[in-house]
């Protein structure tokens, strides 16, 4: 059974990384507060809002996007997984592949737009042959 009511695939990859990067469960300091903004009494009553602090990095996260306290617990994981690995190692790797590859969208784009101004723009020295 999930413990963060997710899909086991999305735990196991959370608890993958984790391992990954060194990160023990017994290096985490969870707590749990009540959330501001939207969602009236439902967010006064609960303590829906996670705060998480790793102990050796003292980095420290809060979370609270979502209603359900499981799931926050889950995303303030992956964002402090996030924040660790930016200090490891200076970069996130999924990060890294998305800019990566919309770096490639856009070069193929630039490409194709090259041509086809290149195709349907007249030559400028066609347009002096037919001023004379």
């Amino acid at each position: 059974m999930s413990i963060f009511n997710v899909s086991e695939k999305k735990e196991k990859a959370l608890l993958d990384r984790m391992c990954e990067l060194n990160v023990k469960e017994n290096d985490l300091e969870e707590s749990f507060i009540r959330s501001s903004g939207p969602g009236g009494q439902k967010v006064n009553k609960t303590s829906s809002c996670v705060f998480l602090r790793h102990i050796p990095t003292d980095i420290t996260v809060k979370y609270q996007k979502e209603r359900s306290q499981s799931l926050n617990r889950f995303f303030a994981r992956r964002t402090l997984l996030d924040q660790i690995e930016l200090k490891q190692k200076g970069y996130i790797i999924e990060d890294k592949k998305r800019i990566e590859k919309i770096k490639s969208q856009k070069r193929k784009k630039r490409k194709r737009t090259n041509e086809k101004l290149k195709a349907i723009k007249p030559k400028q020295s066609d347009s002096e042959e037919n001023k004379r």
